[in-house]
């Protein structure tokens, strides 16, 4: 049964994070920049906030109390990811949900999935959820059999993106994705997807502060929520400073109280985006006290939000006037991802 929640948790952090920027193709007259820390700070300041208050009790002094070094690399892990979800939302905006999703994604998976456990080898001395655990046990090969096959899946979904690319006329392209632009997007993504994964670290980072919340009483389902406000705090830093640099160089400060837009409308659907982004880690969060910070936990996390967002771009016809053999691709990559996410669900079910 923990497996099964696990995977259901994880399955509605992805719907969440593979949602989330539908609600911000409905905000008007807003340059990028604006539209994106208004939602920022639903994402990464209030929200976190309001969740481990009313899951963590006493929060605010677990932080105080915590180890300040502990504190320094969740917040710098942070930083790094705020980076990362930076250039994230530019590779929405060059490649679309599919597409986008797919390259950074994908680079963030093998990161974010692999990395922790060898890093317990190295510095911990935890034995069960190592790299060395993973690959001596027949749970933890098929777990990363699983990894293994959801790259190959987000590799064929980037494939279906560069058939596209050569396909369709910039016209076309630009019919579902305004501001489509291959060259630039892929060097954001490839930015993005690296340093996305440096969220997995935060939380491997303020591990500390979830088993002081569990020491004080919280339920465990919740003791991430504690470490998602410092972390969050360094994602802000970065993008609110980038995003405020933008405001002044694009002469967009403005947009803010522009009349002539439904800033009311803008405020909703940003702070929707925001709240839902927020969502899926909250349900992360939750799918991890299940299954563990291991490859498992972050390759189901993004998997399902590749498969949420690939649905998304189908919806809304982001692949339109491509050939056959293109969109049979797509979905082929997507049924790929499908089957690693059973594979890794199965391993699970072994108990590494």
């Amino acid at each position: 049964m923990h497996v099964i929640a696990g995977i259901v948790y994880h399955f509605m952090g992805g719907f969440a994070s593979g949602s989330f920027y539908i609600p911000y193709k409905k905000v008007k007259g807003w340059a990028w920049e604006s539209y994106w820390i208004v939602g920022g700070l639903f994402s990464w300041l209030f929200i976190p906030l309001l969740a481990a208050y009313l899951t963590v009790p006493g929060f605010m002094n677990i932080i105080h109390n915590t180890n300040a070094s502990v504190i320094f690399w969740t917040f710098v892990m942070g930083l790094l990811w705020g980076i990362g979800g930076l250039t994230f939302g530019l590779g929405m905006r060059y490649l679309g949900l599919s597409l986008g999703m797919s390259v950074i994604l994908g680079l963030t998976s093998a990161f974010g999935s692999l990395v922790p456990p060898v890093y317990r080898d190295l510095f911990t001395h935890d034995t069960r959820h190592t790299f060395s655990a993973m690959i001596n046990s027949t749970a933890g090969q098929v777990v990363l059999l699983g990894v293994v096959v959801c790259l190959l899946g987000i590799i064929i979904c980037g494939r279906a993106g560069i058939m596209k690319e050569k396909e369709l006329t910039d016209e076309q392209k630009k019919t579902s994705i305004q501001e489509f632009n291959f060259s630039k997007g892929l060097l954001v993504a490839i930015i993005s997807g690296v340093l996305s994964a440096c969220f997995n670290f935060g939380i491997e980072a303020g591990k500390p502060m979830a088993e002081a919340a569990v020491a004080h009483g919280s339920n465990p389902l919740f003791q991430n929520n504690v470490i998602f406000v410092v972390l969050l705090w360094g994602g802000l830093t970065t993008n609110f400073t980038w995003c405020i640099v933008l405001n002044a160089r694009n002469k967009t400060f403005g947009d803010y109280t522009n009349a002539e837009v439904p800033l009311a409308g803008n405020y909703i659907f940003a702070a929707i985006a925001g709240t839902t982004w927020f969502l899926q880690f909250f349900f992360y969060g939750m799918g991890e006290s299940k299954l563990g910070n291991g490859a498992s936990s972050w390759i189901l996390h993004m998997a399902f939000i590749i498969l949420v967002s690939s649905m998304w771009g189908l919806l809304l016809q982001e692949w339109r006037g491509v050939s056959r053999k293109t969109f049979s691709t797509i979905v082929f990559g997507i049924l790929t991802i499908i089957i690693s996410v059973m594979i890794v669900g199965y391993g699970n079910s072994l108990e590494l």
